[in-house]
């Protein structure tokens, strides 16, 4: 946490400029592609990379489906989870956010210029809406980051918890493929207080998806079952291991 508000600190001097270039671009889509909105969230995630001394390594850039919409499911460990998946991901994509936790400063113009979607956890009308919007849009090519677990344990110390089948039906309804993403050490940076403002290295590991045919005759706990135990085997191996 220290590292989170020395970030925010260090940058308040960019937000007269910064914070209004993102609004206007997440306003005027007609104007800004998607491609170059994404670009401007990739700047700002690598300014708060430089100012926080924050190293993210990226694996398995390879095992991305070169075509096409498909759903990344990653393991959850705190708030730079995302930023550390976009970071690593060149081409454009998204994500669904708790609605209670999308309108602070800098996330409100992230979501908003990656037109990701927010997720109301006690309206369960809501959440169906979103699940049939992500499916459509993906089906149309979009690429999205959703988090099975739903929420994260501060200061986790890369332990995962239980994956939502639920979580899931987006990818099943869209027939895309499934994306297992492995994060380690990704709760340091933001949700940690024990490494101050030293350096930390975070990964992020893109494993081998599931394609539709690999699934289809599967139901969704036990696609759950099986993204969770690959990103286990991962997590498990790497943080251990220490490969840098």
């Amino acid at each position: 946490m220290i590292k989170f508000f020395y970030v925010i600190l260090m940058n308040l001097y960019r937000a007269p400029y910064m914070i209004p270039k993102m609004r206007y671009q997440a306003k005027h889509p007609e104007k800004y592609s998607e491609q170059k909105r994404y670009n401007l969230v990739r700047h700002v995630i690598d300014v708060v990379k430089r100012t926080g001394r924050i190293h993210t390594r990226s694996y398995g850039e390879e095992n991305l489906p070169k075509e096409g919409g498909y759903v990344m499911y990653p393991n959850h460990q705190g708030k730079y989870d995302v930023l550390g998946i976009m970071i690593s991901h060149r081409e454009p994509c998204t994500f669904v956010m708790d609605e209670n936790k999308s309108h602070t400063i800098l996330v409100r113009e992230i979501i908003d210029l990656c037109q990701a979607k927010r997720l109301d956890k006690e309206d369960v009308r809501q959440a169906m809406t979103v699940i049939n919007e992500v499916a459509r849009e993906v089906r149309e090519g979009r690429r999205y980051i959703i988090f099975p677990e739903g929420g994260y344990e501060f200061n986790n110390k890369n332990t995962i918890g239980t994956f939502k089948p639920g979580s899931f039906k987006c990818a099943v309804k869209a027939k895309a493929p499934i994306v297992p993403v492995a994060l380690i050490d990704s709760y340091k940076p933001f949700n940690s207080i024990s490494l101050g403002l030293g350096k930390v290295t975070t990964q992020v590991h893109f494993l081998k998806p599931l394609y539709y045919k690999d699934y289809q005759g599967l139901k969704t706990v036990e696609i759950a079952k099986l993204v969770k135990e690959r990103i286990s085997e991962v997590v498990t191996q790497y943080s251990f291991s220490r490969p840098y």
